[in-house]
């Protein structure tokens, strides 16, 4: 159970909790922005009438072209919003990549290929819906619904997962908390061994050009930084000394290759060979914004790029492996191949 704190003249003043007049406000803010529950999707359908099954409460397409379905538990019973989920997922399965279209096209303000684009900065796969995930909304989570995800996704290595969100009252102000039951990259990536290529153990990492962070400076440097809240610097945490990672500016292509060097730490903590790195002279000096908070400020792994270009001399080709999570396993074989060629990496090694 999620708590909260205002931090006042180095005193902790907890925040009273509270709850929503009606979880549809929940519903409309996951289809307007499902990153903020950390998904990575394109909602594609909302209320989408199902013959004899009901209404699903939203449907989401993710970077790889499969199907996410959300549904909120409201004040249905712990097994009838599983049954309830179980069941538009047998609806989903069968759902042909023209289909996809169909849904997609009839939401969107845009056609699917341009809206997938815009939200993934890469090509529309041709097929649809490979594989698909779950996840159970709801302002609470009580035992039989905790154990009934569980049981799925140990059992039967079923992608289900159940989204929080905790509602807190400070003064006139309302604060929206969110978690996750399960951590969703690992249901994410249990979904994705069974049906998606193996892992060949190259990661994927994001650079994220901006105005905190400059890639001529990682690259100068030797680094990779993320920041802004622990759940993007956090990813950093998947990654150990010895990785292999390929770079990705988003909108330009892949810029570099490199090995990781050092773990994950706050950049006021980050030494190059020459020192310490906010004591460099930084093209993107903001690198050092909010250097003392450990929740909003930089986070820096040491790299040793072994190929890397300038933004200019981005490697990318239509289809591209891309999406914005800061850190995710490298899979799609046409991406390995061509990143193989461009940046001389033999992938057998």
């Amino acid at each position: 159970m999620s708590n909260l704190f205002e931090v006042s003249a180095g005193r902790l003043k907890p925040i009273a909790k509270a709850s929503l007049a009606t979880e549809d406000q929940i519903e409309t803010w996951v289809a307007e922005n499902p990153a903020i529950l950390g998904l990575d999707v394109l909602i594609i359908g909302r209320q989408i009438t199902i013959d004899n099954r009901g209404r699903l409460d939203l449907l989401g397409l993710d970077a790889s072209g499969d199907l996410v379905i959300l549904e909120l538990k409201r004040d249905r019973t712990p097994r009838e919003i599983v049954a309830q989920i179980l069941d538009y997922a047998s609806w989903a399965v069968m759902l042909h990549t023209r289909e996809v279209h169909d849904i997609a096209n009839a939401y969107l303000s845009k056609p699917l290929p341009a809206a997938f684009r815009e939200r993934f900065d890469r090509s529309l796969p041709e097929t649809l819906n490979g594989d698909h995930q779950l996840v159970i909304i709801a302002s609470e989570l009580d035992p039989t619904t905790t154990r009934i995800v569980e049981y799925l996704y140990d059992r039967y290595d079923m992608a289900i997962n159940t989204a929080l969100f905790r509602v807190f009252q400070d003064g006139e102000r309302q604060l929206l908390a969110t978690d996750w039951h399960l951590d969703p990259e690992e249901v994410e990536e249990r979904s994705a061994a069974k049906v998606k290529a193996p892992w060949t153990g190259y990661w994927y990492v994001n650079v994220g050009e901006s105005e905190h962070r400059s890639w001529e400076d990682m690259r100068r440097h030797g680094f990779i930084a993320a920041g802004n809240g622990r759940l993007y610097s956090g990813k950093f945490d998947q990654l150990s000394v010895g990785d292999k990672i390929f770079a990705y500016q988003k909108g330009r292509g892949y810029v570099g290759y490199g090995e990781v060097t050092a773990s994950s730490v706050m950049v006021k903590d980050f030494v190059t060979e020459t020192g310490s790195l906010l004591s460099a002279d930084l093209v993107q000096p903001n690198l050092a914004h909010d250097r003392d908070d450990e929740d909003l400020a930089e986070y820096a792994v040491g790299v040793n790029w072994i190929r890397a270009f300038p933004l200019t001399e981005a490697k990318t080709f239509r289809g591209v492996f891309a999406n914005q999570n800061v850190v995710c396993k490298l899979r799609d074989a046409a991406t390995l191949e061509f990143l193989s060629g461009e940046f001389g990496v033999s992938m057998a090694s």
